[in-house]
């Protein structure tokens, strides 16, 4: 399973060396060093999960959470925050966030969590598909 992730965090050396170690793993990473620039990625490609950092300069985390659960409901969204921002991921999973994990996160805690985020996602999308299925045969009489 190859998972689609965005991964959003202002810190240049984190995101560059976590999109290697998400890769490595089989996952098709694309990053964003913003707020801003991860709703601009989002308007592309099939992002099934995005692993967003709480603190942000500009846009945080909180906010861009809200956006993209605006624009783009079915991606998942895992909150990566600090000791002192936990709170703020709480907030987040009031928010829609699938979960939250604390910086730095393990590896293969990060894996998980986006497989099991990848995997709703999916979940979602195969009962829409379903629906719109039953729609059509509806309309036709089927």
């Amino acid at each position: 399973m190859h998972e689609k992730v965005l991964l959003v965090d202002d810190e240049q050396g984190f995101v560059e060396a976590m999109e290697k170690r998400l890769a490595k793993r089989g996952m098709v990473v694309r990053t964003a060093l913003s707020g801003e620039a991860a709703l601009d990625a989002l308007q592309t490609a099939g992002t099934e999960v995005v692993v967003l950092d709480v603190k942000m300069p500009g846009m945080d985390g909180v906010e861009t959470l809200r956006r993209i659960k605006a624009e783009y409901p079915l991606v998942e969204v895992i909150m990566l925050t600090g000791h002192g921002t936990v709170e703020t991921a709480i907030e987040g999973m009031r928010l829609g966030a699938f979960d939250y994990l604390m910086k730095p996160c393990e590896i293969e805690d990060l894996v998980a969590k986006v497989g099991k985020a990848a995997l709703r996602h999916q979940g979602h999308e195969a009962r829409i598909l379903q629906a719109e299925a039953e729609a059509i045969a509806l309309r036709r009489g089927d």
